[in-house]
């Protein structure tokens, strides 16, 4: 079965943990990509938005000739996973919104100081890495694994500044999808970190009451990253979602 991974804000697919991709596609043809001006793929100069985001998931599950997929979002990733979810829904087979919210004026957004971080596109990617990871991960945590190499993949892509620009405002310019989520078919899985700064899990707990059927996985200690920080078990709670 495909299972195709949704990246999230400013992220490339060379983001994504290797250890919880290698127990993935153990068991699914996994599928990767760049969103729309990221990394490897072009732009043009239409306006983003989360609905051409999805478009263009779609457009790639079209291209390689895949009827139907399962498919997992990561943050900004659950936007696009949402809003693909109800605008094809014969394409979903089941849907993972990881560290999710629904967006929109109902969400519940990180602090100013953690915006800022994220807004930021000044410095080397180093430096601007460096600011990230304090909002992916718990500040204990980080302190116990003070070597981000151990964890994290070296990131050889990047984008440019202006298109991550872009992403920010489609981000910002979404409508959400608070009175839809009752629309949601495909059957549903929330994962989220109880220490996550970027997006709080409050969302999750919110949207599990509107999405029908959904489960819910909370994970203690965890960050925003929570799959890089325990990328086996976050593997063994997306495979049991799957195969039950």
């Amino acid at each position: 079965d495909p299972l195709l991974l949704i990246m999230g804000y400013s992220g490339t697919m060379d983001l994504w943990a290797p250890e919880m991709l290698k127990e993935l596609a153990a068991r699914y043809q996994v599928i990767i990509f760049d969103n729309r001006g990221m990394g490897k793929t072009t732009a043009s100069d239409k306006e983003f938005t989360i609905e051409l985001f999805a478009d263009d998931a779609r457009g790639l599950l079209d291209a390689l000739g895949i009827e139907r997929a399962h498919v997992l979002g990561w943050s900004l990733g659950t936007y696009i996973a949402q809003e693909f979810a109800l605008t094809y829904p014969d394409k979903v087979d089941k849907l993972i919104l990881y560290a999710g919210d629904c967006g929109g004026k109902k969400a519940m957004y990180p602090s100013p100081e953690v915006l800022d971080i994220l807004a930021d596109t000044s410095g080397t990617p180093q430096e601007r890495g460096e600011k990230l990871l304090k909002t992916l991960f718990p500040e204990k945590w980080l302190e116990e694994h003070p070597d981000p190499r151990t964890y994290f993949p070296e990131v050889t892509k990047t984008s440019s500044d202006e298109n991550i620009e872009r992403q920010y405002k489609a981000w910002q310019n979404w409508k959400g999808t608070h009175s839809r989520l009752p629309k949601i078919t495909p059957p549903t899985l929330l994962i989220t970190g109880a220490d996550d700064i970027n997006t709080p899990w409050q969302n999750s707990l919110m949207m599990i009451d509107l999405i029908p059927g959904a489960w819910l996985v909370q994970l203690k200690d965890g960050g925003h990253g929570v799959m890089y920080q325990y990328p086996k078990k976050f593997s063994r709670i997306v495979l049991t979602f799957l195969e039950n």
